[in-house]
């Protein structure tokens, strides 16, 4: 089946949050933002790279996102965990990524505590054991009803500090969630409010 291609234009109703000058940007709300995965490797990429943007845009991070998955070897986790200093000098030394020394680290640390948390679950059925009846079908109206964090991403939060996770607060989680497809903050005015709680509706959660 052919892929139908997003909408364009100026016209098309998105979350005002996505703007108009970066057509990137728009793609990636149309075509990733809020759809629900179940990927432990997916899952553990955007757990780092909303680490990264901490303190940033997130169209900063998306404008690098490919040399991130370069500089860090497609996000493999095991991989990253056998990550020495020459290591973190080499990344350090990457223009295309962000060049935080600390956040760096953190990457480094997440990737071991997943490695650990994998002799027990997968990293996946550990997130979605939060929400065992699937995402959140949220119908907010406004972007002032969309909240920065929730008791949800306290929770979360709290059980990845707890396995070793670094640069995952509350609300650094809750962007997570948001984009991973955990919740629907798409505005019920947004094209793509529906068409995500479609795919919400379908999914089905990873069992441990």
């Amino acid at each position: 089946m052919s892929r139908v291609p997003p909408p364009t234009g100026s016209a098309v109703a998105r979350c005002p949050w996505v703007g108009t000058a970066d057509a990137e940007y728009a793609r990636y709300h149309d075509e990733e933002w809020g759809v629900p995965h179940s990927e432990s490797d997916r899952l553990f990429e955007k757990i780092c790279l909303e680490g990264f943007q901490a303190g940033l845009s997130w169209l900063t991070i998306l404008k690098k996102r490919e040399s991130f998955r370069a500089a860090f070897h497609g996000f493999d986790a095991a991989r990253i965990a056998r990550y020495t200093t020459k290591d973190v000098d080499r990344l350090m030394a990457d223009p295309g990524i962000v060049r935080n020394r600390a956040k760096i680290l953190a990457t480094i640390g997440n990737a071991n505590a997943v490695i650990a948390l994998s002799g027990r679950m997968p990293l996946a059925h550990f997130l979605w054991q939060f929400l065992p009846d699937g995402p959140l079908l949220n119908r907010r109206t406004a972007a002032a009803d969309v909240p920065t964090e929730t008791d949800l991403s306290k929770r979360v939060s709290k059980a990845l500090k707890a396995e070793g996770f670094r640069f995952v607060g509350p609300t650094t989680v809750y962007a997570f969630l948001q984009s991973s497809g955990f919740v629907n903050d798409h505005l019920i005015s947004c094209h793509r409010h529906a068409a995500c709680e479609r795919q919400m509706r379908g999914f089905k959660v990873p069992k441990a």
